[in-house]
């Protein structure tokens, strides 16, 4: 597990003369036209746009079977295991030495002869000893980060496709990683996939090639670099984009956002974008990459868990949780201290009293510095062990941290307990007792992460986002071996996997659904894949209850869950989908009030769109969720929705049945859609109206949902209604 060989010097230059986008001589592809660069910078008179460069942040043994995934029945075999199909990974590179998750495999076909990417070598990257038939592809684009962040560190980072920080080779293993066997951190998570032997860790789609596109550095990603990778993914070939990226801050207008023009100039080619949701939960209107054309992820748990017991002298005991991996901690209590009354109230490393930290267990503050380097300030002050307090807003998660001292991250409800008891205790002692993993049905799965951002849309209210949840806590994939599990100076560890929390994990996993989606209906558009997706995920947890909402100990809302968790299996027999295309997502942007030479950022014409052409409001995107937004004096909101029929049935007939959100009556006309072998397309309209009375709501946001079925297939859709008490927050165009 642990390997502590020397690793590839990181100062190496490229073997090749590298161009404006990062790629060797001689490998060329299509200029953007969009060009985000510094406010110094002067357009050429082609150019549509110069947007100022914005740096953009980074956001699995169970979870295939936990998905449902089996080799025997189901979407895997059916797709084949998505042989045909390869996911651009969008990232931070990729480290495939001697990493299982990107081995050649003998059992697969030669890569796509669609696809026409390739490796870039350096001394630092070696194409020919790590591309194979798995990994087909690696580029690398640095030039807008080395504008925004001066030249690159080559003794801290890499210039070449090989991933030094960590995300990209996680990412990518999760949703297309080979089988690898005896995969565990450190014992941790060494789990049983469905058909295959203990601790083999497997990719969602395990046939499908990866290609990888680094963007990503060590303090972020610019959005020149982002659109670049897009740029080249299209002119490779790629089926399936998977970018667990985003902007922390509020969401950009549509033509600013990098990911959102690249997406859908990729969509425009029939290309999938799965998208990560963003890590700024529970507060509500923080989700990103809210453009309706991607796929957007938040992030859930699985039915797998890293506990500990904290024992108070009183006899008290509170759940914690940890991958700390060294030697358990002295059975015998230990003296308990807050950080607060030995120098540092967080831990901060150089201000703890050694002389009072010394054989004791610190009680550390939330904020100013990580889990990890909290740990290692009590270890280096000669402590015990530390337990580190909970956020409040994250009600009952906690985050699993690689510590290498004895360290546990309990909930904000038992900090205030143990806090109550150091005030009133004489000589208050405690000790933790590590329990490695821990897989059942208690506490239920999937539960929603406190951490995952949550609806409204601030940019467009009438989208409902996030799309859809996917395990994203907890998630062992494989590891570059350039760096730490804990990223600290001091920690000497290498290892094959690691474990990792976020909604940069979820977002992979439906890329990795996606991809096997892909090959199961070659003629399905992205839409049409997405709409599958969202209309048969499901709402309710292992119990029979609806998802819970970790941050509130509460039933979820579509807020929190989208349309709900993913399933992989039942689209494959689904009855309808909402369709759209590049048309469509145009229209939407007219009816956002953007400009032609706005709108052509996306198309790259020529300033030629005349909105006068496309009528509707954004609500009548052909979209699979619905979002109604009242203002003042506004008594009913209408909107339109095509379902295009895809079941093995021509002749069907499906009939609405409507969850109404509290404070509305909704109608549906017509209430039934009959299909036929020549009318595969139905149109309908939805219709909601405030009643006298629905003033005395105080609830800013009320849900409901619409079903649509014909006996056998049930098509579900959320709702979501925003009334105007108080004000929403929406972002100014």
């Amino acid at each position: 597990m642990t390997d502590l060989t020397p690793q590839c010097a990181r100062c190496c230059p490229p073997t090749y003369p590298i161009l404006r986008d990062g790629l060797p001589a001689g490998i060329s592809r299509p200029a953007p036209r969009v060009l985000y660069l510094p406010r110094t910078s002067r357009p050429s008179r082609s150019v549509l746009a110069v947007v100022p460069d914005a740096t953009q942040q980074l956001q699995t043994t169970l979870t295939p079977s936990f998905l449902g995934l089996s080799a025997s029945s189901g979407l895997l075999p059916r797709s084949n295991g998505a042989t045909d199909v390869v996911i651009g990974v969008i990232d931070s590179g990729i480290n495939p030495k001697g990493r299982a998750s990107f081995a050649a495999d003998a059992s697969l076909p030669p890569p796509p002869s669609k696809f026409r990417g390739t490796c870039v070598s350096t001394p630092c990257f070696n194409a020919f000893a790590y591309c194979n038939n798995k990994l087909v592809g690696a580029r690398f684009f640095y030039l807008g980060y080395e504008a925004a962040h001066e030249r690159l560190n080559e003794t801290v980072e890499s210039k070449s496709p090989l991933d030094t920080v960590g995300h990209g080779t996680h990412t990518a293993s999760t949703a297309a990683g080979s089988a690898g066997v005896d995969a565990s951190f450190f014992d941790y998570a060494k789990g049983k996939v469905i058909g295959m032997s203990p601790g083999t860790a497997v990719g969602v789609a395990p046939g499908a090639r990866i290609a990888s596109y680094k963007a990503c550095w060590q303090t972020g990603c610019a959005s020149s670099d982002v659109l670049a990778a897009f740029d080249e993914a299209i002119a490779d070939g790629v089926d399936v984009i998977s970018i667990s990226v985003g902007d922390n801050r509020k969401p950009q207008k549509f033509h600013k956002d990098s990911v959102a023009v690249g997406a859908l100039r990729v969509i425009r080619k029939g290309i999938v974008v799965s998208a990560s949701a963003g890590n700024t939960g529970p507060a509500e209107s923080t989700v990103t990459n809210v453009a309706p054309w991607l796929l957007t992820t938040g992030a859930s748990t699985i039915n797998r868990r890293f506990p500990d017991t904290v024992v108070l002298g009183n006899g008290e005991t509170f759940t914690g949780t940890s991958l700390y991996a060294g030697s358990p901690v002295s059975a015998t209590e230990i003296p308990l201290v807050y950080g607060g009354n030995v120098g540092s109230r967080f831990c901060e490393a150089g201000k703890l009293n050694s002389t009072m930290v010394a054989a004791k267990i610190v009680l550390c503050d939330y904020g100013i510095n990580g889990g990890v380097a909290k740990g290692e300030a009590v270890k280096l002050a000669g402590g015990a062990g530390a337990i580190l307090a909970g956020v409040k807003d994250f009600g009952e998660f906690a985050y699993a941290n690689p510590h290498m001292f004895p360290t546990t991250v309990i909930t904000f409800a038992s900090t205030e307990k143990i806090m109550k008891y150091l005030s009133t205790a004489a000589s208050p002692v405690t000790t933790v007792v590590f329990h490695g993993t821990v897989d059942g049905r208690i506490p239920t799965s999937p539960r929603i992460a406190a951490f995952s951002s949550r609806g409204s849309n601030r940019r467009a209210p009438e989208i409902l986002k996030p799309d859809v949840i996917a395990p994203g806590v907890n998630i062992l994939a494989a590891r570059t071996g350039e760096s730490s599990p804990t990223g600290l100076g001091t920690d000497r560890r290498r290892v094959q996997y690691n474990i990792i929390s976020g909604t940069s994990m979820s977002c992979p996993h439906v890329s990795g659904v996606a991809a096997l989606l892909r090959q199961a209906r070659p003629d399905w558009s992205p839409a049409a894949i997405k709409s599958a997706l969202m209309t048969t995920a499901y709402v309710l947890d292992n119990a029979g209850n609806v998802i819970k909402d970790m941050s509130t100990g509460k039933a979820s809302t579509p807020f929190a869950r989208g349309s709900g968790h993913v399933d992989p299996n039942r689209p494959l027999d689904l009855g309808l989908v909402y369709d759209a295309d590049a048309d469509d997502y145009v229209s939407f942007l007219c009816a956002l009030g953007y400009t032609a030479d706005q709108i052509a950022v996306f198309t790259d014409d020529d300033p030629e769109t005349d909105c006068l052409t496309h009528t509707g409001s954004a609500g009548d995107l052909n979209y699979p969720a619905f979002s109604a937004v009242f203002n003042p004096n506004m008594d009913n909101v209408t909107q339109r929705r095509t379902m295009r029929n895809v079941g093995c049935n021509f002749r069907a007939t499906y009939t609405a049945n409507i969850t109404s959100p509290a404070g509305v009556r909704v109608t549906v006309k017509p209430r039934k859609l009959r299909f036929d072998a020549r009318q595969r397309r139905r149109d309908y309209e939805i219709a909601f109206f405030t009643p006298q009375g629905a003033g005395n709501l105080t609830d800013k946001y009320t849900f409901g949902s619409i079903v649509w079925s014909d006996g056998e297939h049930r098509v579900t859709s959320p709702i979501a209604i925003t009334w105007p008490w108080p004000a929403p927050q929406v972002a100014a165009m």
